[in-house]
Protein backbone atom coordinates (compact mmCIF):
# COMPACT_ATOMS: atom_id res chain seq x y z
CA UNK A 1 0.00 0.00 0.00
CA UNK A 2 1.52 3.39 -0.79
CA UNK A 3 1.26 6.22 1.69
CA UNK A 4 3.09 8.81 -0.49
CA UNK A 5 0.75 12.01 -0.35
CA UNK A 6 -0.63 13.26 -3.45
CA UNK A 7 -0.06 16.52 -4.69
CA UNK A 8 -2.17 19.32 -3.12
CA UNK A 9 -4.22 21.73 -5.41
CA UNK A 10 -3.54 25.04 -5.80
CA UNK A 11 -7.51 26.34 -4.74
CA UNK A 12 -8.30 27.42 -1.56
CA UNK A 13 -9.99 23.91 -0.36
CA UNK A 14 -8.19 21.43 -1.88
CA UNK A 15 -9.23 17.65 -2.13
CA UNK A 16 -6.37 15.41 -1.02
CA UNK A 17 -7.26 11.75 -0.82
CA UNK A 18 -7.20 10.43 2.70
CA UNK A 19 -4.61 7.58 3.84
CA UNK A 20 -4.93 4.66 6.36
CA UNK A 21 -1.63 4.33 8.96
CA UNK A 22 0.60 1.56 7.58
CA UNK A 23 -0.84 -1.83 7.72
CA UNK A 24 1.89 -3.25 9.75
CA UNK A 25 0.69 -1.42 13.09
CA UNK A 26 -2.11 -4.63 13.28
CA UNK A 27 1.16 -6.09 14.26
CA UNK A 28 3.10 -3.52 16.10
CA UNK A 29 0.24 -2.20 18.24
CA UNK A 30 -0.28 -5.40 20.36
CA UNK A 31 3.25 -5.85 20.78
CA UNK A 32 3.72 -2.38 22.15
CA UNK A 33 0.53 -3.32 24.23
CA UNK A 34 1.40 -6.83 25.87
CA UNK A 35 4.79 -5.55 26.43
CA UNK A 36 3.92 -2.84 28.46
CA UNK A 37 1.44 -5.66 29.92
CA UNK A 38 4.11 -8.32 31.25
CA UNK A 39 3.50 -7.35 34.88
CA UNK A 40 0.16 -8.02 34.52
CA UNK A 41 0.14 -11.23 32.50
CA UNK A 42 3.00 -12.14 35.82
CA UNK A 43 0.31 -11.29 38.02
CA UNK A 44 -2.35 -13.12 36.72
CA UNK A 45 0.02 -15.96 36.71
CA UNK A 46 0.62 -15.62 40.54
CA UNK A 47 -2.77 -14.77 41.69
CA UNK A 48 -4.82 -16.79 39.82
CA UNK A 49 -6.34 -19.57 41.34
CA UNK A 50 -7.69 -21.93 38.50
CA UNK A 51 -5.53 -22.61 35.47
CA UNK A 52 -8.61 -22.20 33.35
CA UNK A 53 -9.39 -19.09 34.50
CA UNK A 54 -6.01 -17.82 34.17
CA UNK A 55 -5.99 -19.00 30.87
CA UNK A 56 -9.34 -17.00 29.69
CA UNK A 57 -8.63 -13.75 31.11
CA UNK A 58 -4.72 -14.01 29.11
CA UNK A 59 -6.61 -14.96 26.12
CA UNK A 60 -9.24 -12.33 26.57
CA UNK A 61 -6.96 -9.91 27.10
CA UNK A 62 -4.82 -10.43 24.28
CA UNK A 63 -7.69 -10.41 21.86
CA UNK A 64 -9.04 -7.49 23.32
CA UNK A 65 -5.79 -5.43 22.46
CA UNK A 66 -6.24 -7.58 18.60
CA UNK A 67 -9.26 -6.26 18.27
CA UNK A 68 -8.86 -2.55 19.75
CA UNK A 69 -5.96 -2.27 17.05
CA UNK A 70 -7.97 -3.54 14.29
CA UNK A 71 -10.68 -0.84 14.83
CA UNK A 72 -8.00 1.53 15.05
CA UNK A 73 -6.69 1.24 11.64
CA UNK A 74 -10.16 0.64 10.38
CA UNK A 75 -11.23 3.52 11.18
CA UNK A 76 -8.13 6.11 11.28
CA UNK A 77 -7.50 7.97 8.28
CA UNK A 78 -5.32 11.45 7.75
CA UNK A 79 -4.28 13.79 5.11
CA UNK A 80 -1.96 16.83 4.95
CA UNK A 81 -3.09 20.19 2.81
CA UNK A 82 -1.40 22.83 2.15
CA UNK A 83 -3.14 25.32 5.06
CA UNK A 84 -3.76 22.11 7.94
CA UNK A 85 -2.66 18.31 8.60
CA UNK A 86 -6.16 16.39 9.48
CA UNK A 87 -7.03 13.11 11.15
CA UNK A 88 -10.28 11.48 11.68
CA UNK A 89 -10.42 8.52 13.93
CA UNK A 90 -12.34 6.29 16.46
CA UNK A 91 -16.04 4.34 15.41
CA UNK A 92 -18.17 4.88 18.55
CA UNK A 93 -16.51 8.10 19.37
CA UNK A 94 -15.44 9.95 16.57
CA UNK A 95 -12.81 12.46 16.76
CA UNK A 96 -11.64 14.76 14.09
CA UNK A 97 -8.52 16.48 14.55
CA UNK A 98 -7.14 19.22 12.44
CA UNK A 99 -4.06 20.92 13.07
CA UNK A 100 -2.97 24.49 11.49
CA UNK A 101 0.46 23.76 9.62
CA UNK A 102 1.78 27.42 10.59
CA UNK A 103 0.90 26.33 14.55
CA UNK A 104 3.47 23.53 14.23
CA UNK A 105 5.82 23.79 16.67
CA UNK A 106 7.98 20.54 16.82
CA UNK A 107 7.79 16.82 15.23
CA UNK A 108 8.27 13.97 17.38
CA UNK A 109 9.04 10.52 15.74
CA UNK A 110 9.11 7.74 18.37
CA UNK A 111 10.08 4.27 17.54
CA UNK A 112 9.47 1.49 20.40
CA UNK A 113 10.86 -1.56 20.57
CA UNK A 114 7.61 -3.00 18.74
CA UNK A 115 7.85 -0.40 16.17
CA UNK A 116 11.81 -0.74 15.52
CA UNK A 117 11.28 -4.46 15.04
CA UNK A 118 9.31 -3.63 11.97
CA UNK A 119 10.53 -0.30 10.79
CA UNK A 120 7.86 1.79 11.49
CA UNK A 121 7.45 5.21 13.67
CA UNK A 122 4.84 7.42 15.51
CA UNK A 123 5.00 10.68 14.96
CA UNK A 124 3.56 13.10 17.27
CA UNK A 125 2.94 16.77 15.75
CA UNK A 126 3.62 19.43 18.57
CA UNK A 127 1.86 22.69 18.77
CA UNK A 128 1.67 24.83 21.95
CA UNK A 129 2.56 24.77 25.73
CA UNK A 130 -0.18 22.28 26.58
CA UNK A 131 1.14 20.02 24.41
CA UNK A 132 -0.01 16.70 26.15
CA UNK A 133 -1.55 13.35 24.85
CA UNK A 134 -5.15 14.12 24.93
CA UNK A 135 -5.10 17.74 25.37
CA UNK A 136 -3.43 18.88 21.97
CA UNK A 137 -1.85 17.90 19.38
CA UNK A 138 -2.07 15.02 16.64
CA UNK A 139 -0.38 11.55 16.92
CA UNK A 140 0.17 8.82 13.53
CA UNK A 141 1.00 5.62 15.17
CA UNK A 142 2.04 4.14 13.02
CA UNK A 143 3.37 5.13 9.25
CA UNK A 144 6.76 3.78 7.77
CA UNK A 145 10.52 5.48 9.06
CA UNK A 146 11.16 6.28 4.92
CA UNK A 147 7.65 8.15 5.23
CA UNK A 148 8.19 9.66 8.72
CA UNK A 149 10.92 11.20 7.77
CA UNK A 150 9.67 12.30 4.78
CA UNK A 151 6.28 13.95 6.66
CA UNK A 152 8.62 15.21 9.32
CA UNK A 153 10.00 17.56 6.46
CA UNK A 154 6.89 18.17 4.83
CA UNK A 155 5.46 19.57 8.57
CA UNK A 156 8.16 21.69 9.16
CA UNK A 157 7.58 23.88 5.73
CA UNK A 158 5.12 26.18 5.82
CA UNK A 159 2.88 25.40 2.70
CA UNK A 160 2.71 28.34 0.77
CA UNK A 161 -0.37 28.15 -1.59
CA UNK A 162 1.41 28.98 -4.83
CA UNK A 163 3.75 26.18 -4.27
CA UNK A 164 1.50 23.36 -3.79
CA UNK A 165 3.19 19.81 -2.36
CA UNK A 166 4.45 16.67 -4.52
CA UNK A 167 3.91 13.15 -3.83
CA UNK A 168 7.62 12.50 -4.61
CA UNK A 169 10.08 11.09 -1.84
CA UNK A 170 12.40 13.94 -0.03
CA UNK A 171 16.23 12.51 -0.03
CA UNK A 172 17.25 12.81 2.85
CA UNK A 173 20.74 14.90 3.04
CA UNK A 174 22.99 14.58 6.01
CA UNK A 175 22.53 17.21 8.39
CA UNK A 176 25.19 19.23 10.09
CA UNK A 177 26.20 17.33 13.43
CA UNK A 178 26.43 20.34 16.32
CA UNK A 179 27.02 17.63 19.35
CA UNK A 180 26.67 13.61 19.57
CA UNK A 181 26.78 10.53 22.09
CA UNK A 182 30.58 10.70 24.51
CA UNK A 183 31.04 8.06 27.08
CA UNK A 184 32.49 9.98 29.36
CA UNK A 185 29.44 11.46 30.01
CA UNK A 186 28.32 9.04 31.97
CA UNK A 187 30.33 9.83 34.82
CA UNK A 188 27.43 13.16 35.32
CA UNK A 189 24.70 9.98 35.56
CA UNK A 190 25.20 9.81 39.43
CA UNK A 191 24.92 13.45 39.82
CA UNK A 192 21.46 12.96 38.28
CA UNK A 193 19.50 11.26 41.46
CA UNK A 194 17.82 9.49 38.92
CA UNK A 195 19.67 6.19 39.98
CA UNK A 196 17.87 6.42 43.42
CA UNK A 197 13.97 6.63 41.78
CA UNK A 198 14.96 3.61 39.72
CA UNK A 199 16.57 1.68 42.49
CA UNK A 200 13.32 2.66 44.76
CA UNK A 201 11.07 1.44 41.98
CA UNK A 202 12.71 -2.10 41.02
CA UNK A 203 13.02 -3.00 44.67
CA UNK A 204 9.79 -2.17 45.22
CA UNK A 205 8.76 -4.35 42.15
CA UNK A 206 10.70 -7.14 43.33
CA UNK A 207 9.81 -6.88 46.60
CA UNK A 208 6.34 -7.27 45.49
CA UNK A 209 6.79 -10.00 42.83
CA UNK A 210 8.80 -12.29 46.04
CA UNK A 211 5.88 -11.71 48.01
CA UNK A 212 4.02 -12.69 45.48
CA UNK A 213 5.64 -16.01 44.95
CA UNK A 214 5.99 -17.13 48.41
CA UNK A 215 9.96 -16.14 48.20
CA UNK A 216 11.47 -15.07 51.58
CA UNK A 217 13.43 -12.08 51.15
CA UNK A 218 12.97 -10.45 54.37
CA UNK A 219 14.46 -12.37 56.53
CA UNK A 220 17.44 -12.35 55.03
CA UNK A 221 17.64 -8.79 55.40
CA UNK A 222 16.73 -8.78 58.64
CA UNK A 223 19.11 -10.39 59.68
CA UNK A 224 21.90 -8.82 57.33
CA UNK A 225 20.19 -5.05 59.06
CA UNK A 226 20.79 -6.86 62.13
CA UNK A 227 24.21 -7.66 61.50
CA UNK A 228 25.29 -4.06 60.25
CA UNK A 229 23.38 -2.27 63.30
CA UNK A 230 25.62 -4.64 65.73
CA UNK A 231 28.70 -3.16 64.10
CA UNK A 232 30.47 0.20 65.71
CA UNK A 233 28.56 2.84 64.19
CA UNK A 234 31.09 4.22 61.29
CA UNK A 235 31.29 1.37 59.87
CA UNK A 236 27.11 1.05 60.18
CA UNK A 237 27.24 4.19 58.33
CA UNK A 238 30.27 3.62 55.80
CA UNK A 239 28.55 -0.02 55.18
CA UNK A 240 24.88 2.21 54.36
CA UNK A 241 26.17 4.77 52.49
CA UNK A 242 28.32 2.04 50.27
CA UNK A 243 25.40 -0.01 49.18
CA UNK A 244 23.00 3.11 48.27
CA UNK A 245 26.06 4.59 46.39
CA UNK A 246 26.48 1.76 44.69
CA UNK A 247 22.77 0.94 43.69
CA UNK A 248 21.97 4.62 43.13
CA UNK A 249 25.50 4.71 40.73
CA UNK A 250 24.38 1.53 38.73
CA UNK A 251 20.75 2.36 38.64
CA UNK A 252 21.37 6.14 37.39
CA UNK A 253 23.77 4.77 35.06
CA UNK A 254 21.42 2.22 33.79
CA UNK A 255 18.68 4.91 33.08
CA UNK A 256 20.98 7.70 31.70
CA UNK A 257 21.77 4.63 28.70
CA UNK A 258 18.20 4.13 27.98
CA UNK A 259 16.98 6.98 27.79
CA UNK A 260 20.31 8.73 26.28
CA UNK A 261 21.90 6.28 23.62
CA UNK A 262 22.89 7.28 20.13
CA UNK A 263 22.20 11.41 21.59
CA UNK A 264 22.80 13.27 18.62
CA UNK A 265 21.97 17.38 17.76
CA UNK A 266 22.05 18.27 14.07
CA UNK A 267 20.70 21.29 12.13
CA UNK A 268 19.06 19.76 9.51
CA UNK A 269 19.13 21.35 5.46
CA UNK A 270 15.39 22.00 6.19
CA UNK A 271 16.42 24.88 8.79
CA UNK A 272 15.54 22.62 11.83
CA UNK A 273 17.80 21.46 14.90
CA UNK A 274 16.91 18.08 15.49
CA UNK A 275 17.58 15.32 18.71
CA UNK A 276 17.87 11.99 18.30
CA UNK A 277 18.29 9.81 21.00
CA UNK A 278 17.07 6.79 22.94
CA UNK A 279 17.86 3.13 23.54
CA UNK A 280 14.96 0.69 23.25
CA UNK A 281 12.79 3.19 22.62
CA UNK A 282 13.62 6.21 20.24
CA UNK A 283 12.95 9.57 19.64
CA UNK A 284 13.79 12.33 17.10
CA UNK A 285 12.38 15.38 18.04
CA UNK A 286 12.52 18.69 15.64
CA UNK A 287 12.32 22.33 16.15
CA UNK A 288 11.91 24.84 13.76
CA UNK A 289 14.66 27.33 14.14
CA UNK A 290 12.59 30.41 13.36
CA UNK A 291 10.47 29.15 16.17
CA UNK A 292 13.83 29.65 18.41
CA UNK A 293 13.91 32.38 21.63
CA UNK A 294 16.85 31.36 23.00
CA UNK A 295 18.23 28.45 25.20
CA UNK A 296 18.33 27.74 28.85
CA UNK A 297 20.90 25.75 31.00
CA UNK A 298 19.75 23.71 34.14
CA UNK A 299 22.52 22.99 36.48
CA UNK A 300 20.80 21.20 39.50
CA UNK A 301 23.16 21.13 42.68
CA UNK A 302 24.77 18.02 42.52
CA UNK A 303 25.43 18.11 38.58
CA UNK A 304 26.92 21.83 39.14
CA UNK A 305 29.42 20.25 41.36
CA UNK A 306 30.62 18.19 39.00
CA UNK A 307 30.59 20.82 36.64
CA UNK A 308 28.17 19.53 34.71
CA UNK A 309 24.40 20.85 33.32
CA UNK A 310 22.09 20.08 30.86
CA UNK A 311 20.94 22.09 27.96
CA UNK A 312 17.09 23.09 26.82
CA UNK A 313 15.52 25.23 24.14
CA UNK A 314 13.21 28.30 24.66
CA UNK A 315 10.97 27.55 21.73
CA UNK A 316 7.76 29.74 20.35
CA UNK A 317 4.30 27.95 21.73
CA UNK A 318 6.40 25.08 23.22
CA UNK A 319 6.49 24.82 27.19
CA UNK A 320 8.48 22.74 29.47
CA UNK A 321 6.30 20.13 29.63
CA UNK A 322 7.49 16.51 28.60
CA UNK A 323 10.80 16.32 27.08
CA UNK A 324 10.40 17.97 23.65
CA UNK A 325 12.66 20.78 24.91
CA UNK A 326 15.75 18.38 25.15
CA UNK A 327 18.74 20.19 23.69
CA UNK A 328 21.27 18.64 25.57
CA UNK A 329 21.67 15.68 28.00
CA UNK A 330 23.80 16.07 31.52
CA UNK A 331 26.90 16.59 30.12
CA UNK A 332 29.98 18.85 30.75
CA UNK A 333 29.24 22.54 31.35
CA UNK A 334 31.96 23.64 28.56
CA UNK A 335 29.44 21.52 26.14
CA UNK A 336 26.31 23.01 27.27
CA UNK A 337 27.64 26.63 26.77
CA UNK A 338 29.09 25.21 23.30
CA UNK A 339 26.00 23.62 22.04
CA UNK A 340 24.11 26.57 23.09
CA UNK A 341 26.38 28.79 21.00
CA UNK A 342 25.98 26.63 17.96
CA UNK A 343 22.32 26.36 17.93
CA UNK A 344 22.15 30.02 18.31
CA UNK A 345 24.31 30.80 15.98
CA UNK A 346 26.91 32.56 17.81
CA UNK A 347 30.59 33.00 17.91
CA UNK A 348 30.15 32.82 21.85
CA UNK A 349 27.28 31.32 23.90
CA UNK A 350 25.53 34.51 25.67
CA UNK A 351 25.41 31.81 29.06
CA UNK A 352 29.30 32.61 28.85
CA UNK A 353 28.35 36.57 29.29
CA UNK A 354 29.90 37.34 33.31
CA UNK A 355 26.22 38.63 35.48
CA UNK A 356 25.47 41.58 37.45
CA UNK A 357 25.21 41.13 40.76
CA UNK A 358 22.38 41.80 43.22
CA UNK A 359 22.51 44.36 45.80
CA UNK A 360 23.34 42.62 49.17
CA UNK A 361 19.48 43.41 50.20
CA UNK A 362 19.11 40.60 47.92
CA UNK A 363 21.22 38.43 50.45
CA UNK A 364 19.74 39.60 53.81
CA UNK A 365 16.33 38.46 52.38
CA UNK A 366 17.79 34.97 51.46
CA UNK A 367 19.54 34.74 54.33
CA UNK A 368 16.56 35.44 56.90
CA UNK A 369 14.31 33.00 54.90
CA UNK A 370 16.91 29.88 55.38
CA UNK A 371 17.45 30.50 58.98
CA UNK A 372 14.82 32.49 60.68
CA UNK A 373 11.70 29.69 60.06
CA UNK A 374 14.90 26.80 61.56
CA UNK A 375 15.05 29.22 64.68
CA UNK A 376 11.47 29.61 65.11
CA UNK A 377 11.56 25.82 64.87
CA UNK A 378 14.26 24.77 67.57
CA UNK A 379 12.54 27.47 69.93
CA UNK A 380 8.81 25.70 69.64
CA UNK A 381 11.03 21.84 69.84
CA UNK A 382 13.06 23.06 73.18
CA UNK A 383 9.44 24.04 74.44
CA UNK A 384 7.13 21.07 73.72
CA UNK A 385 9.78 18.32 72.39
CA UNK A 386 12.59 16.40 73.89
CA UNK A 387 16.28 18.21 74.07
CA UNK A 388 17.83 16.48 71.46
CA UNK A 389 15.18 17.90 67.91
CA UNK A 390 15.99 21.42 68.96
CA UNK A 391 19.56 20.86 69.29
CA UNK A 392 19.34 18.61 65.51
CA UNK A 393 17.35 21.66 64.10
CA UNK A 394 20.17 24.24 65.38
CA UNK A 395 22.78 21.71 63.97
CA UNK A 396 21.28 22.45 60.62
CA UNK A 397 21.61 26.27 60.87
CA UNK A 398 25.01 26.54 59.11
CA UNK A 399 24.28 24.43 56.34
CA UNK A 400 20.57 26.20 55.92
CA UNK A 401 22.59 29.66 55.95
CA UNK A 402 25.25 28.25 53.07
CA UNK A 403 22.04 27.58 51.08
CA UNK A 404 21.38 30.92 51.24
CA UNK A 405 23.97 32.62 50.41
CA UNK A 406 24.23 30.14 47.40
CA UNK A 407 20.91 31.10 46.34
CA UNK A 408 22.29 34.76 46.71
CA UNK A 409 25.10 33.98 44.52
CA UNK A 410 23.65 32.06 41.75
CA UNK A 411 21.19 36.02 41.33
CA UNK A 412 22.23 37.54 38.17
CA UNK A 413 21.68 39.38 35.04
CA UNK A 414 22.88 40.71 32.21
CA UNK A 415 22.33 42.41 28.43
CA UNK A 416 24.08 41.51 25.57
CA UNK A 417 23.34 43.02 21.90
CA UNK A 418 20.71 40.05 21.22
CA UNK A 419 20.17 38.64 24.43
CA UNK A 420 18.78 39.08 28.20
CA UNK A 421 20.39 37.04 30.74
CA UNK A 422 18.76 35.79 34.03
CA UNK A 423 19.96 33.49 36.47
CA UNK A 424 18.57 32.15 39.72
CA UNK A 425 18.26 28.78 42.14
CA UNK A 426 20.69 26.90 44.32
CA UNK A 427 19.02 23.46 44.64
CA UNK A 428 18.10 23.92 40.69
CA UNK A 429 19.71 27.01 39.29
CA UNK A 430 18.83 27.91 35.72
CA UNK A 431 20.15 30.09 33.76
CA UNK A 432 18.47 31.84 30.58
CA UNK A 433 19.21 33.08 27.33
CA UNK A 434 16.05 35.30 25.87
CA UNK A 435 16.43 36.73 22.34
CA UNK A 436 15.56 40.78 23.28
CA UNK A 437 13.18 40.25 19.93
CA UNK A 438 11.13 37.48 21.47
CA UNK A 439 10.11 39.84 24.74
CA UNK A 440 6.51 41.10 24.40
CA UNK A 441 5.88 42.38 27.72
CA UNK A 442 7.04 43.61 30.95
CA UNK A 443 5.73 42.66 34.37
CA UNK A 444 6.80 44.48 37.75
CA UNK A 445 6.45 43.46 41.02
CA UNK A 446 7.32 43.96 44.50
CA UNK A 447 6.11 42.48 47.68
CA UNK A 448 5.53 44.01 51.06
CA UNK A 449 9.35 42.85 51.99
CA UNK A 450 11.01 43.66 48.43
CA UNK A 451 9.07 47.35 48.99
CA UNK A 452 11.13 47.85 52.58
CA UNK A 453 14.15 46.85 50.56
CA UNK A 454 13.45 48.73 47.60
CA UNK A 455 13.76 45.42 45.20
CA UNK A 456 11.80 44.82 42.57
CA UNK A 457 11.16 41.52 40.53
CA UNK A 458 11.10 42.13 36.42
CA UNK A 459 9.35 39.82 34.55
CA UNK A 460 9.68 39.07 30.71
CA UNK A 461 6.83 37.58 29.05
CA UNK A 462 7.32 36.14 25.96
CA UNK A 463 5.40 33.58 23.86
CA UNK A 464 7.79 30.86 24.05
CA UNK A 465 9.18 29.02 26.71
CA UNK A 466 7.52 29.04 30.38
CA UNK A 467 5.96 32.16 29.25
CA UNK A 468 7.48 34.36 32.02
CA UNK A 469 11.35 34.58 32.97
CA UNK A 470 12.16 36.70 36.17
CA UNK A 471 15.16 38.41 37.11
CA UNK A 472 15.07 38.34 40.38
CA UNK A 473 15.11 41.06 43.81
CA UNK A 474 17.31 43.55 41.71
CA UNK A 475 17.40 47.21 42.97
CA UNK A 476 14.33 49.16 41.29
CA UNK A 477 16.25 51.91 39.26
CA UNK A 478 18.27 48.88 37.98
CA UNK A 479 15.72 46.46 37.10
CA UNK A 480 13.41 49.57 35.13
CA UNK A 481 16.39 50.27 33.68
CA UNK A 482 17.49 46.90 32.13
CA UNK A 483 14.16 46.49 31.11
CA UNK A 484 13.64 49.89 29.14
CA UNK A 485 17.29 49.45 27.44
CA UNK A 486 16.23 45.24 26.57
CA UNK A 487 13.14 46.73 24.65
CA UNK A 488 13.24 50.67 24.10
CA UNK A 489 10.32 52.35 24.32
CA UNK A 490 8.27 49.18 25.55
CA UNK A 491 7.85 50.50 29.08
CA UNK A 492 8.86 54.34 28.97
CA UNK A 493 4.80 55.36 28.54
CA UNK A 494 4.39 53.82 32.14
CA UNK A 495 7.68 55.58 33.44
CA UNK A 496 6.35 59.16 32.09
CA UNK A 497 3.74 58.73 34.07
Amino acid sequence: MSTDLPAAPEYAEPVVDWHRLDVRMLVVRPLNELLGLVPVFLGLLVLGKGEGWRILTSVGVIVAIVLFGLLRWLTTRYRITTEQVEMHTGLFVRKRLAVPRDRIRTVDLTAKLGHRLFGLSAIRVGTGQRDQPGEDGLTLDAVSSAEAERLRVLLLTIAKAETPTTDEVVPERPGVVLSKWDNRWLRYAPLTLSGLVAAGALFGFAMNFARELDIEVLDPMTRAAHWIADQPLGLTIALFAGVVLVVATFGSVLVYVVQFWGYRLTREPDDTVRVRRGLLTTRSVSVAEQRLRGVELVEPLLLRAGRGAHAKTVTTGLGRKGESNLLLPPAPVVEAHRVSAEVLRQDESPTRTPLRRHPVAALRRRLVRAVVPLLVLAAVLAWFAPSWTWQVVLALVPFSAALGWDRYRSLGHALTERHLLARAGSAIRETVALQRTGIIGWRISRSFFQRRAGLVTITATTAAGDGAYHVVDVAEADGLALADEAVPDLLRPFLER
